[in-house]
């Protein structure tokens, strides 16, 4: 053959085979030699030993910060591919490739060609060895509020530079090896004002099989120290896990405060709205006018959320019961409360609301009213904008020839953020079985029964949207309030009536 036709049908050839040189190029994540699982009781273990955990490979375009940092549900987010890790020996290379679960790209073959960051986090899981003799993986919580991102003991990369090429794949292999580890989170010293105590809750660590901490920051009124003899109610603080009273400041805004901006409120200088709030706040509280009073925050993160909902439930265990018989005695027996019902009463917004409402419902005999602010769904016919109970697909509103997608979020102009597809996908990126550490997956966690597989049986599927209305029933029988409401309204009504009830208990009534 001819030099010039051997070299056509080599250019021929070369432009018809698919790129498959691209697809050798993959991200290799290294497993230190020296890496140690989490004990029970999420420390790590003193020795080596296999790991389980959940490797997030993150790449972003944006220069600003960590990767690690820049992964959330709003259109801001950076990349996140997820997989689990069962048993991997210390030393393993784990090869992230198109099988990862990720968001807001499905997978990575739909990454844009690009210049990117590429940083992993290997969020660690604890074996649980469940009174009911379930055997369980989970991330406990560490101190951190349920943040794989700041979660201590968790091992991380630093960030490195990568091309991406055609089909999601980098230009060359890339090694991501985990070099780095978070550290513990230091203790908060106590103040004038600010006070915590944490205890072993007997009911939770029988449920978990290993010892459960329950915890509350409190809020103690001025001439606390000054009175011993004082007694005072509680206003029970319903919120997250928050472990701080940023919201009560003693001295005046910082005179050097860099204004920020607000991209919820979108407003200017928030931070420093805020310093001055919480400054006024404290003025307030120390004036001979105002009442004396404790505030509690309680704090109740765990292996699904930074918090537990406040009641009882299949998979979190008794933190109802753990809260009303041992925390809330615990704390009005070390700060002097006056320890009773009637003086006692709660308040709380979003998930505070929904855990202020319930408490006040499901111990009526426990609170003397709740002030509640936009909580979390109380009915499951509006479960966000899910009706879960004649609904089949909580992604699509099916219409007669059409499905058109449903927003999980708005912004103050009515955008949509994010779909309810969409939300569902980030919290699959970051976990599968429930244990994305987010809102959809502690909802289902907490209203759920247990599973076939152990974890929360699932309400809908998180890839279709499918709702499983065998599932939404028990909701329904036991955490719907309005459910609960009108089928207890006889019993409950002469213990709610006269607190100023919310609309749904008058609606329910």
């Amino acid at each position: 053959m001819p030099k010039t036709a051997a070299s056509l049908l080599a250019v021929f050839a070369l432009c018809c085979i698919r790129p498959v040189a691209l697809s050798a190029q993959s991200f290799r994540v290294y497993i230190p030699a020296d890496a140690r699982p989490l004990k029970s009781g999420g420390e790590r273990a003193n020795q080596t030993g296999p790991i389980d955990g959940r490797l997030l490979l993150l790449l972003s375009n944006d220069p600003g910060g960590e990767p690690r940092m820049q992964i959330d549900d709003t259109p801001r987010s950076q990349n996140i591919f997820g997989m689990t890790l069962d048993g991997k020996q210390p030393g393993s290379v784990i090869t992230v490739d198109d099988n990862a679960t990720g968001y807001p790209h499905a997978h990575l073959n739909e990454l844009p060609p690009g210049s990117y960051r590429v940083q992993a986090v290997l969020n660690l899981y604890e074996t649980f060895h469940m009174a009911d003799n379930r055997t369980i993986k989970l991330a406990p919580d560490r101190g951190e509020g349920q943040r794989w991102n700041i979660a201590p003991g968790n091992l991380y990369s630093k960030p490195l530079t990568i091309t991406i090429g055609a089909n999601g794949k980098p230009l060359h292999d890339v090694s991501v090896e985990l070099t780095e580890v978070i550290p513990p989170i230091p203790p908060i010293p106590d103040s004038e004002f600010v006070r915590r105590i944490r205890i072993q809750s007997a009911l939770l660590t029988k449920f978990w099989g290993r010892p459960v901490y329950l915890a509350a920051t409190v809020l103690v009124p001025s001439g606390f120290d000054q009175h011993p003899k004082a007694h005072f109610p509680v206003m029970v603080f319903e919120d997250h896990f928050n472990d701080r009273f940023d919201e009560f400041r003693t001295t005046p805004p910082d005179a050097n405060l860099k204004p920020d901006y607000s991209e919820r409120f979108h407003l200017a200088g928030y931070n420093r709205i805020q310093q001055q709030e919480a400054y006024n706040f404290y003025q307030t509280w120390i004036s001979k006018q105002f009442p004396r009073f404790l505030v509690v925050k309680i704090q109740t993160a765990n292996p699904f959320y930074d918090d537990s909902y406040a009641v009882d439930s299949a998979n979190l265990g008794p933190y109802g019961e753990a809260i009303e018989t041992e925390l809330i005695p615990a704390v009005e027996r070390k700060f002097r409360a006056i320890g009773q019902g009637w003086a006692r009463f709660l308040y709380g917004g979003s998930t505070g609301g929904w855990e202020a409402i319930a408490a006040q419902i499901f111990y009526p005999d426990h609170y003397n009213g709740a002030f509640i602010a936009c909580p979390d769904p109380v009915d499951f016919h509006a479960y966000t904008n899910i009706n879960l109970y004649s609904d089949a697909n909580a992604y699509f509103l099916q219409g007669a020839n059409k499905q058109v997608e449903q927003p999980a979020m708005r912004d103050y102009l009515g955008h949509a953020m994010i779909t309810q597809r969409g939300v569902n996908q980030y919290e699959a990126a970051l976990g599968d079985h429930g244990r994305s550490g987010e809102q959809y997956d502690i909802w289902q966690a907490v209203f759920s029964p247990i599973g076939p597989d152990g974890y929360p049986a699932r309400i809908f599927d998180k890839q279709t949207g499918v709702i499983d209305h065998t599932v939404a029933q028990y909701w329904h029988d036991h955490y719907d309030l309005t459910a609960k409401l009108e089928r207890e309204w006889p019993e409950l009504q002469p213990k709610l009536e006269g607190y100023g009830k919310p609309d749904v208990m008058k609606s329910a009534a």
